[in-house]
């Protein structure tokens, strides 16, 4: 049995990690949790309304409250923060981490992670709750099958309007590292290692406010297998998708993940000689937690390769894009521009 720490108050902790392991503590059939969580964020406002967990104001006085050796640490702030947090973190004692996506925002910060897991012997371990959602396991059913013929390409499509956040919040400096971490690691998961091909990204804009990068963002890979998948995400959308088209040579088959914490239905439509319409329960955070707790009581280390390609190929778009910015003129005048990192 081990107790949670959720580091990081923000929608992530308070409104995903929080509700989770609330729906865990309750679970008829068994609970992995040893007591109430506990949270910890510096913001006096941000423990407002909570019931039934305790919180500290820093990792100092959370440490106070728990035994590090039978804490699960759920960090939740946002990859500009994370050297820092996982650093004190790990110099408290604390060695069991489950850190929310992207792993890392660059390349300096994925390489310092990478010393400290090596240092402090942490087992370290990414909220991927897409490659556990039973929409991704149907999907890499189709795909080992062959049913429909070889894959030959995925188009996912991650919109979402985030103004508010993005306007309130600095943690996150560019929209690969909202929400494209999720699909990015799906897609890897279906078609394999994958290499750059593309990638783009835009502003977003708000009256007078320009938030460099913040817009959307899309990159093009070409796998080992000779898939090629393209991964798009709107943040200025005024709708909310999150789709997943598979490509074959006698079919198609499209996933809609679950939008929110507030319907946890999937639905997959396939075309071909399979072709089906299904609906179906997909709480792909919840199994996935169950999961991860099981883990960090009896299985080995995780291993961070996965996670690692992933921060490789989201620096290299970056860096795509960074170049395709300095060779592109730039226009005389224009709306005031508020920069992502000094927000």
């Amino acid at each position: 049995m081990l107790q949670p720490l959720v580091v990081g108050l923000g929608r992530s902790g308070r409104e995903l990690h929080l509700r989770v392991l609330a729906r865990m503590a309750g679970a008829p059939d068994g609970s992995p949790i040893a007591a109430p969580p506990v949270a910890c964020d510096p913001r006096p406002e941000a423990g407002r309304w909570l019931t039934g967990t305790r919180v500290a104001r820093s990792i100092a006085e959370a440490r106070r409250m728990v035994c590090p050796a039978s804490t699960v640490v759920h960090v939740c702030t946002p990859p500009l923060a994370r050297t820092a947090v996982l650093t004190e973190l790990a110099e408290r004692g604390f060695d069991k981490l489950l850190v929310e996506k992207p792993l890392a925002a660059g390349r300096a910060e994925l390489a310092e992670i990478v010393r400290l897991r090596r240092r402090h012997r942490l087992d370290i371990r990414v909220v991927a709750h897409w490659l556990e959602a039973e929409l991704t396991g149907r999907l890499r059913g189709l795909v080992r099958q062959g049913t429909l013929g070889r894959l030959t390409a995925i188009t996912v499509a991650q919109h979402k309007p985030r103004f508010t956040r993005s306007l309130a919040t600095t943690g996150h400096p560019t929209a690969f590292d909202v929400e494209i971490p999720h699909a990015l690691g799906v897609v890897l998961d279906l078609a394999g290692p994958a290499e750059l091909v593309d990638a783009h990204w835009s502003d977003l804009r708000c009256g007078d406010v320009v938030l460099p990068r913040l817009g959307g963002a899309s990159l093009t890979l070409r796998h080992s297998t000779g898939v090629r998948s393209e991964i798009v995400s709107d943040l200025a959308s005024p709708v909310r998708q999150r789709s997943i088209t598979l490509r074959f040579e006698h079919g198609t088959a499209t996933g809609h993940y679950p939008l929110s914490e507030h319907d946890d239905h999937a639905q997959l439509v396939v075309t071909g000689g399979l072709a089906a319409h299904q609906v179906f329960r997909d709480d792909a955070l919840t199994a996935f937690l169950r999961r991860v707790y099981r883990d960090f009581a009896d299985g080995p280390r995780a291993a961070l390769a996965p996670h690692c390609a992933a921060v490789r190929l989201l620096c290299a778009a970056k860096d795509h894009c960074r170049a395709a910015d300095r060779a592109r003129p730039r226009p005389p005048g224009g709306p005031a521009r508020k920069d992502a990192h000094a927000r």
